[in-house]
């Protein structure tokens, strides 16, 4: 005695089971991603992008050194001048301030340190219309460029300015005649108010006025299920 055998489907299950759509194997879509496909295609985006915030970022840098020389020019010209007199003691001459209780040492700080916040202020309004998008090279290269268009000016002033030899400046004017010290920048610091300022107000403007991400969506759609072998719908 034989055991039953069980029935073929009817040929009419067959072809729609044979002719439907099959569901992706469970894992398809982790190893299309693990091929590399999807994260090659972001890499060849990305790539390019960095690129050119890094080459933005550059061209800021190369603009706000070259502003230095101008910002040099102008310390040297909007800065008070420190009136000195020069003297004859035995056989060598010396040379003291004119006013002993004078404050044009302190204006030429505060001069150049007035000057290189407004310059950071301009440079981030500046590369903020230029790039509303911002980025992290524009970031640095603000706070780089401040500091290296700081030191700029800072030198084009000096060398602008008087002679730094204060002693043949008093022979050359002469006994008790008043002359103008050299420009000389006592508070160092002030070499960093460029790039504070520039950060400062980029940072600002990007916060107020930047681009906004889109606001994830709070209702999700409904995940597609593909159609049973027999044409159904899933629950």
């Amino acid at each position: 005695m034989t055991a039953p055998l069980t029935p073929p489907p009817p040929p009419n299950e067959r072809s729609s089971y044979q002719g439907g759509p099959v569901p992706p194997p469970v894992g398809a879509h982790a190893v299309g991603t693990a091929s590399g496909a999807p994260d090659d295609r972001h890499g060849e985006q990305d790539g390019p992008g960095m690129l050119t915030e890094v080459r933005q970022a550059a061209v800021a840098v190369v603009a706000m050194v070259l502003s230095g020389a101008l910002l040099g020019v102008l310390w040297w010209k909007l800065a008070p001048t420190v009136p000195l007199v020069g003297d004859v003691v035995g056989d060598g001459w010396v040379v003291y301030l004119k006013e002993s209780e004078s404050e044009q040492a302190v204006g030429v700080d505060g001069t150049f340190t007035l000057l290189a916040l407004a310059f950071g202020a301009l440079s981030a309004v500046v590369v903020f219309l230029l790039r509303r998008r911002g980025g992290v090279p524009l970031v640095v290269a603000l706070g780089v460029g401040g500091l290296l268009g700081s030191l700029l000016a800072w030198r084009v002033g000096v060398w602008l300015g008087p002679t730094q030899d204060v002693i043949a400046h008093a022979r050359e004017v002469g006994k008790g005649v008043t002359f103008s010290a050299p420009l000389k920048l006592g508070a160092k610091g002030a070499l960093l108010a460029w790039s504070a300022a520039a950060l400062v107000v980029h940072l600002g403007l990007t916060g107020l006025f930047g681009p906004r991400d889109p606001e994830p969506d709070p209702w999700p759609a409904p995940q597609q299920y593909p159609p049973g072998p027999h044409g159904e719908k899933p629950a």
